[in-house]
């Protein structure tokens, strides 16, 4: 008996773009000081920790500024994941020892952060496609990927809700790594997974967009205890699923060089 893999998922994304310029963002670090250091010590610790933590807020807001938005909810375009801050210049608002510990030394600081993308070209990057961009409902479809590096993928689809369901790794496809430049398609040959375009149930329309997303990393990461189901036989929604925020945070914390992402985008018509 055949088993059936099914992607539901619908997609009529606006985008807004995002804005290059640097951003004003406030932050507070603090430093405790323990017996081996000096007082200068501790508060150039803490004047690290707030810009660290004001990179971190400006990095949160280029992303957001790359968000697809659909159906009033937010997918995060993973293309944009892998920027950086750079802190252009910031002036101190407050600093001082904390009233109620004298160990603690705190600093809150104005920054101007400006983002910082990952230069094309280097580190991993990845190809994808499918056997067909315009399905009917019911068609089979294939996935082809391909990598410049030895790498492990993981193949997600996308709802519009910002829900994501793990396609792979599977309960039946465990193995994700994959050889430089070696041409690979999923489902595999032979395999009893079938890849099938379908539309939502309580879709009422004639046509929809989906897209495939693949992401690809130079180590295996710790992607699927995000808590994304596997799309195995059933579909899920945003209750059920990880969002798409959190692969995006996740991401956020590998250098640029080490994963890369690809979309592939088609549409199922009745």
């Amino acid at each position: 008996m055949k088993r059936f893999l099914i992607i539901i998922l619908f997609l009529m994304p606006v985008l807004s773009f995002a804005s290059e310029k640097p951003v004003w963002v406030d932050a507070e670090g603090e430093a405790y000081m323990s017996e081996i250091d000096t007082p200068k010590e501790v508060m150039a610790r803490a004047k690290a920790d707030a810009q660290r933590r004001a990179i971190e807020e400006a990095v949160g807001n280029f992303i957001k500024s790359h968000t697809l938005v659909s159906n009033s909810q937010l997918a995060e375009d993973l293309v944009y994941a892998s920027v950086r801050g750079k802190i252009q210049k910031f002036e101190i608002i407050k600093e001082g020892w904390d009233e109620k510990d004298r160990n603690l030394y705190k600093a809150r600081l104005r920054a101007l952060v400006e983002p910082v993308y990952p230069e094309k070209g280097h580190g991993i990057s990845v190809k994808l496609s499918l056997s067909k961009a315009d399905l009917k409902e019911g068609d089979d479809v294939k996935i082809f990927y391909q990598a410049n590096k030895e790498c492990y993928v993981y193949i997600f689809s996308v709802a519009a809700d910002g829900s994501v369901t793990l396609l792979m790794p599977n309960s039946i496809n465990k193995d994700n790594h994959i050889k430089q430049n070696k041409a690979y398609e999923f489902p595999p040959a032979g395999s009893q997974i079938h890849l099938k375009a379908m539309f939502l149930p309580d879709f009422k329309g004639k046509v929809a967009e989906e897209r495939i997303k693949i992401i690809a990393t130079k180590k295996e990461e710790e992607l699927v205890p995000l808590g994304f189901q596997e799309g195995m036989f059933k579909v899920y929604d945003s209750k059920s699923t990880g969002m798409i925020s959190d692969l995006v945070k996740r991401l956020n914390q590998l250098e640029p060089a080490d994963w890369a992402e690809a979309t592939a985008v088609y549409t199922i018509k009745r």
